[in-house]
């Protein structure tokens, strides 16, 4: 089965599901109804026996009336209780709603500050001021931006994403294999090793700073080659990071990789072949973590960097503006490369958040 028909078969088992349900409410309103039409039949005939009775024995007629009275109430009961279910969800969803409307507010305003302070132009409103309206829109600090010492901002960017790439295509490779192997084999000291890189990972690695500096300027990686030498530093224990995917790789039935046995697969052409067309979401939130560090990385960039401009990435490169220039020369130049370095993070993202809820659902699993 090929992937767009598994995608169609997919969409189809969804489709069948949601006419399921939608077929079971309507067979249960059908059946409140009917229950309620025989239940006023009922009383219309409790009604007309009492009229009946009521000069012969007015004791059974009073005794019919409270049946109906009963049958009344039941059917008032019925009533609001689908009605009360329906005001419940509806309350619900409207609390969920304006939260998550309040929420996306508060996250959105820095955003849409920063944005707008990009804009300003003019000498009085290249520092921090106390409006946030532009008095008048203009690209000056994307245009400065981009001629700042010869383009150095651009330099940076292209480090960064340089970095990015290399780490997002590195580390998932080594994620994925070092998880694969631990939950597919079998072998000694698995168990063990499992638990000393749990252990090892929960020590900071700027412990590690002077030593990797140190080591990394001895092979000519710091200072202007400081992007190859993080790219290194990322990705060297990266492997470690291999819990959400084993996870994922535990939800897989075993049978598909004994099936490939079987038929001759070697164990590469198991993992290349049958699990790795299986795990595209975690595939995916594997790439979009390894792709967004570098972008967020200052403490490790700017050791490494060790105040070389050409070697820092857009975090450390941005940060010395601010630290030269202050808040009342290069702010709003700040906040223009902000707008610059946040696009592609959250293209990437944006494109690819499906497959990521997906793969961290998917590994959310005890292995």
């Amino acid at each position: 089965m090929t992937k767009r028909e598994l995608k169609k078969k997919t969409k189809e088992l969804v489709k069948q599901e949601k006419e399921l349900k939608r077929q079971k409410l309507k067979e249960q309103k059908q059946r409140e109804a009917e229950t309620i039409a025989a239940l006023k039949i009922e009383i219309n005939s409790l009604e007309q026996k009492a009229r009946e009775l009521k000069k012969q024995d007015p004791h059974a007629s009073r005794m019919v009336k409270a049946e109906a009275v009963t049958l009344k109430k039941k059917i008032k009961a019925m009533k609001k209780k689908g009605l009360g279910m329906k005001s419940k969800r509806r309350i619900g969803n409207t609390v969920v709603y304006v939260l998550l409307i309040l929420i996306t507010i508060v996250w959105l305003a820095p955003f849409f500050g920063i944005v707008l302070e990009s804009f300003k132009v003019g000498e009085a409103e290249k520092g921090l001021t106390s409006y946030l309206f532009p008095k008048e829109f203009g690209f000056d600090n994307y245009v400065r931006l981009f001629t700042y010492k010869d383009g150095l901002f651009v330099r940076w960017f292209l480090n960064t994403a340089f970095m990015g790439v290399l780490t997002a295509v590195f580390q998932t490779v080594f994620i994925l294999a070092m998880s694969y192997v631990l939950s597919r084999m079998r072998f000694k000291g698995r168990k063990l090793l499992m638990n000393f890189m749990l252990i090892l990972g929960m020590f900071p690695g700027f412990l590690t700073l002077i030593l990797l500096y140190k080591v990394l300027s001895y092979v000519g990686l710091s200072d202007s080659m400081a992007p190859i030498g993080l790219i290194i530093v990322y990705c060297a224990s990266s492997a470690m990071g291999y819990y959400v995917s084993k996870g994922f790789f535990d939800t897989i039935p075993t049978s598909l990789d004994e099936a490939a046995r079987v038929d001759g697969a070697t164990r590469f052409q198991v993992f290349y072949k049958v699990i790795m067309p299986l795990s595209k979401p975690i595939i995916i939130y594997t790439v979009l973590l390894g792709f967004m560090a570098p972008w967020g990385d200052f403490m490790m960039a700017k050791y490494i960097s060790h105040g070389t401009e050409s070697g820092y990435n857009v975090a450390v490169g941005m940060y010395t503006w601010i630290a030269q220039g202050g808040l009342s020369q290069n702010y709003t130049m700040f906040c223009a490369a902000g707008v610059i370095v946040a696009i592609p993070v959250v293209a990437v993202f944006l494109a690819l958040q499906k497959y990521y809820v997906e793969g961290v659902t998917g590994g959310a699993v005890k292995g």
